[in-house]
């Protein structure tokens, strides 16, 4: 199995590590890709070295998994007159088998036309976002961990990749091998501290166009 995660300056680091660690241990093979090849920083600092740029022809793969990032990038992105990182998107959805999100990757899977007619999620507070630009995705209530439509896998917040991930192992690999993961990582959730997600009619994504300095 082969996964393919595009990466971008000011990506979340683990919608990219966690997953890649979960898929690591069933066997899958991931490459990752730059919107510009070499050292791309995470939204946290880290640095990754990623010499593969996106591929002048889409390449078939068993995922196409697009991770979450800074607000400030996925404007950029978004309104990138080029739409190079989107249109790649697109012709990379009709070679993948699957096409998965998480965090607030559902905002550029959306932006690339990838969301329409489909149900999905994202971080809650991109919800608003995601629902007042894109009336044609269907929001899921409730804040689930995933969400599976047709052949669109779509994730909650930053941690709820790891979740995801382990689905998309199941349906996959099947359920014997998602579980054999599960228990590898030993991934058995028990949080010290419990809280509610809030709330919120506003999004973190800044305004378009930028208000003047």
């Amino acid at each position: 199995m082969r996964i393919l995660m595009p990466l971008y300056q000011g990506f979340d680091l683990l919608d990219v590590c966690g997953p890649s660690e979960m898929f690591s241990w069933a066997g899958y093979t991931v490459d990752l890709v730059a919107e510009v090849p070499g050292k791309v920083v995470a939204n946290n600092g880290f640095v990754f070295d990623v010499p593969n740029g996106l591929p002048a022809q889409a390449i078939p793969y068993d995922a196409l998994w697009i991770p979450g990032g800074s607000p400030d990038q996925l404007s950029r992105i978004i309104h990138d007159p080029a739409r190079d990182l989107l249109d790649f998107l697109d012709k990379q959805a009709a070679q993948s088998s699957w096409v998965c999100s998480v965090c607030e990757g559902a905002l550029l899977a959306a932006a690339a036309g990838l969301l329409h007619g489909y149900n999905a999620t994202t971080h809650w507070a991109f919800i608003p976002y995601l629902m007042q630009n894109y009336p044609d995705v269907t929001v899921a209530d409730g804040h689930p961990r995933f969400v599976v439509d047709r052949n669109r896998l779509t994730g909650g917040g930053i941690s709820s990749g790891l979740d995801e991930a382990l689905k998309l192992i199941e349906l996959l690999s099947g359920t014997a091998a998602a579980q054999g993961v599960q228990q590898t990582t030993q991934y058995y959730p028990d949080p010290p501290v419990t809280s509610a997600i809030p709330n919120t009619i506003t999004s973190p994504m800044p305004p378009y166009p930028p208000a003047a300095a």
